[in-house]
């Protein structure tokens, strides 16, 4: 009898049953299709071995005029800007006391309490102290005049544990009496940010159908998952915390220099003093504030519209007052209660509220801008799940998966189900769109339902328009641009991802593929497999490249599958013996990754070929 070759839909279908998927592909993870081929997930690398503090969930890459390459980085803690190997801290001062702290220690503690009268901190915000005396013991003025992480807080005092210069814990003892002496500073920088979304913080807040309806809690960067925005502006770079201030890095100064607050910088007019988010519009050169702050009796109010717009004049980020003799204005969105995010194509900018779609397009003078309403009913789930694509713009909703190239489609989507009935919509603010341009592909990081933090990605293959998922935590991802890999953060550092295929040096784990059940004819008859022929191609060492084949039986739909054997398959694999008999038949494909010089290996699998036969209905 010939031989039988099994060829599977691609993509992954989890809208159905593993039967009614006859065919297709079920179950998969860090395996991605490739012109209609399954292959193992390029892997990572870290860019560098220093490491940031907090979570960081923005990333934006440019290159200045003279060529040297930067990268914005926006944590929970701080704002950095990375120039080569090392982040230079240049998080924003929020204010500056002189000659205004005292300090008290206990002896055989490390707790050093600090009083500063409305010094306006909150827990883990950070201060940089200078101008200290000794308290008399072993906190020494060197151990003083640090930056200092704040631990507890009162309105007009604070903790610290004292460090030497290396990072080491120091302990007071008995002689540690003074109070710092008189001439004492302190610059502390913006307050941090929540590493977790709190719903019912601002009008109507939260992810559409979540919290509390008419809540009117302010909108405060403290209250808010602390997501930054970011965009440059020319070679600098404007960056805003979320419900936060709006500030700007200049290249120029350097990055031993902080980000100053845009609207105290000399020369600034009107400049909203808080906002939702910054976006530059590149093509006519103007800074957008989308969520900005209004003007009233002439000044800004310091209280957000989280549906207001406001524009800088054209080539000026600090001009923000109308006028006519500029193009600064500003115009506010009518559908919906807050604006939740924004990207940016070619002809235009597109914003989303709660609720809406709209479209924001250059006219020049006299209205710059033109808004139109594209539709209701489409949200945007988070501030970052807007991507936009080489295709298309694609967005994720709380309900649906959506693209834009001109009118608003609907994507089908065959794991639909799967993401939607396993999700944490009360951590949906943690979503983050990404894309892989070069295997044409966009997808969304995002928490499962019982996971707080990010742990799980679905990715659309828009070439193909397939679907498939995986594990895998990423907290802010930016594609190729600038740089030859696509750059991702987590666990503190900043990665190289499709680079050789393993984990930083060690092996990738749990990486299958798995098929749903294939059967004789209709499955009125067993089936008997004797003998399977394998087909792969190994895409690095391909001497030492192994991979698993397991093949898993059962005779109806409704019973467990039993593994009936597995594997091990090379380069130079020409057949496995199987004898197998039973109805419906299961393959998954494993990744070996523990085999000896195996964890760097890549792989594509091609047309596997069965000897299989009839073999009776009993």
């Amino acid at each position: 009898m010939p031989l039988s070759k099994i060829l599977f839909k691609p993509g992954i279908n989890r809208e159905g049953t593993e039967y009614d998927n006859t065919g297709g592909w079920f179950d998969v993870n860090l395996v991605r299709f490739r012109k209609g081929r399954p292959e193992k997930f390029g892997g990572w690398t870290k860019d560098g071995q220093n490491t940031y503090l907090g979570t960081a969930r923005a990333l934006h890459s440019w290159t200045s005029l003279g060529g040297t390459k930067y990268l914005g980085l926006g944590t929970t803690f701080k704002y950095y800007i990375k120039e080569g190997d090392g982040y230079a801290d240049v998080t924003p001062i929020r204010a500056t006391t002189t000659n205004g702290i005292v300090f008290s220690a206990t002896n055989g503690s490390s707790t050093i309490t600090a009083t500063d009268d409305d010094h306006g901190a909150v827990v883990n915000d950070f201060v940089t102290i200078s101008g200290s005396a000794s308290l008399g013991g072993l906190i020494t003025a060197a151990v003083l005049n640090q930056e200092y992480q704040i631990g507890a807080v009162t309105p007009n005092t604070y903790t610290f544990t004292a460090k030497d210069s290396s990072g080491s814990t120091v302990i007071a003892n008995s002689s540690d009496s003074g109070n710092g002496g008189s001439g004492v500073d302190g610059a502390y920088q913006v307050n941090v940010g929540l590493d977790s979304y709190v719903t019912g913080t601002g009008w109507s807040s939260g992810t559409w159908g979540e919290g509390t309806f008419g809540s009117t809690t302010a909108l405060s960067s403290t209250n808010q998952l602390r997501l930054w925005t970011h965009d440059h502006f020319g070679e600098n770079i404007i960056i805003n915390q979320r419900a936060g201030g709006i500030f700007r890095w200049v290249e120029n100064n350097g990055t031993t220099t902080r980000a100053l607050n845009l609207s105290a910088i000399s020369g600034a007019n009107l400049v909203p003093t808080v906002g939702l988010q910054v976006i530059t519009s590149e093509k006519d050169r103007h800074l957008i504030v989308l969520g900005s702050d209004p003007v009233s009796s002439g000044a800004r109010t310091g209280v957000i519209d989280p549906m207001l717009i406001s524009f800088s004049d054209q080539e000026n980020e600090l001009e923000f007052q109308p006028l006519i003799t500029n193009t600064a204005g500003d115009l506010r969105l009518s559908s919906g209660s807050s604006i939740i995010g924004s990207t940016k194509s070619r002809q235009e900018i597109l914003v989303w509220t709660d609720t809406a779609l709209y479209s924001m397009q250059f006219v020049g003078p006299p209205f710059t801008f033109a808004v139109n309403l594209i539709n209701e009913g489409t949200g945007l789930i988070s501030p970052k799940a807007a991507i936009t694509s080489a295709s298309a713009i694609y967005w994720m909703s709380a309900t649906n998966f959506y693209a834009y190239t001109g009118s608003v489609q609907k994507i089908p989507c065959t794991v639909h189900n799967y993401v939607y009935g396993d999700i944490n919509l009360g951590q949906s603010f943690k979503v983050h769109g990404f894309t892989i341009t070069e295997k044409s592909e966009v997808g969304w990081f995002y928490c499962s339902a019982s996971a707080s933090e990010i742990d799980r990605y679905v990715i659309y293959n828009y070439e193909d328009s397939i679907w498939y998922y995986g594990e895998l935590e990423r907290h802010a991802w930016l594609d190729t641009g600038i740089e030859d890999y696509p750059r991702a953060t987590f666990d503190g550092y900043l990665f190289e991802q499709e680079t050789g295929f393993n984990n930083d040096g060690s092996p990738m784990t749990n990486v299958f593929i798995e098929s749903s059940d294939f059967e004789v004819g209709e499955g009125e008859q067993f089936a008997y497999i004797q003998r399977m022929f394998p087909d792969f191609k190994f895409l690095s060492n391909s001497e030492s490249g192994k991979v698993n084949l397991v093949l898993k039986t059962r005779d109806n739909s409704g019973e467990t599958l039993l593994t009936n054997s597995t594997s091990s398959v090379g380069s130079t694999t020409g057949q496995i013996n199987i004898r197998s008999r039973s109805r419906q038949a299961v393959l998954r494909v494993e990744s070996d990754d523990d085999a000896d010089g195996n964890d760097n290996v890549g792989w594509r699998l091609g047309a596997t070929r069965l000897d299989i036969k009839p073999d009776g209905r009993r």
